[in-house]
């Protein structure tokens, strides 16, 4: 796992977490990353949510679009924080969201995911802490991986964690399936005595959580 600190202000970012490794019940063409015979993305690709539940994610604020290149996609949300101490409700303290996220790709080409890239802003005081939850499973899979970050305070400012696939799994040729991502930020004010927060957004208006793609033939 890699791990960036963007525009801090003060403070250390701890980060724990495990690699990300996206897998499916059915069989799959699985391969190292580094190793495959890749191919440029196809011309054609769209994605889309196709569901959007939790408290982070209300209708309309969270969104994808595949990058110009289609060698991956995007996932922005704009209401996705929780908040925690000096007064504020218990229920702010966790904020989660599912997303449903289609991707649909032309005739004779699959994909797999390489990598994802998560992007926010936090302000943990001495005291406190947060954390990132996500979990990853695709549709009509038993199979999921989780990754776990945790922020120790004192910090106030961006961040950015990446998880990479050691194992490149490919979708099955011919088939179309949801990526369901399911994310959770939790924050606890501790003995801080001041208010924590944690989000999924950045004041710069970035985009959230990369996702970057590997593509094959069929």
């Amino acid at each position: 796992m890699t791990k960036r600190l963007i525009g801090t202000r003060h403070g250390v970012l701890a980060v724990l977490g495990t690699v990300l490794a996206l897998s499916l019940s059915a069989p799959a063409h699985a391969v190292p990353a580094g190793s495959a015979d890749l191919m440029s993305a196809p011309d054609e690709i769209t994605v889309e949510v196709v569901a959007a539940n939790g408290s982070g994610c209300s209708p309309g604020t969270a969104r994808v679009a595949a990058y110009p290149d289609k060698t991956g996609f995007r996932v922005r949300y704009y209401d996705f924080v929780a908040t925690a101490g000096n007064g504020v409700d218990v229920t702010s303290s966790r904020k989660n969201c599912q997303l449903g996220v289609l991707v649909k790709v032309p005739a004779g080409w699959t994909f797999a995911v390489a990598a994802a890239d998560y992007r926010g802003r936090a302000r943990v005081p001495a005291g406190a802490t947060g954390r990132q939850r996500t979990n990853y499973y695709w549709q009509g899979s038993s199979d999921n991986s989780r990754t776990e970050e945790t922020f120790g305070g004192p910090y106030n400012g961006f961040w950015a964690t990446l998880d990479a696939a050691p194992v490149l799994v490919y979708v099955p040729c011919g088939q179309q399936r949801v990526l369901n991502i399911n994310t959770e930020l939790r924050v606890d004010a501790g003995s801080s005595g001041e208010r924590a927060s944690m989000s999924m957004t950045t004041t710069e208006g970035d985009v959230d959580t990369l996702f970057n793609l590997e593509w094959q033939r069929c």
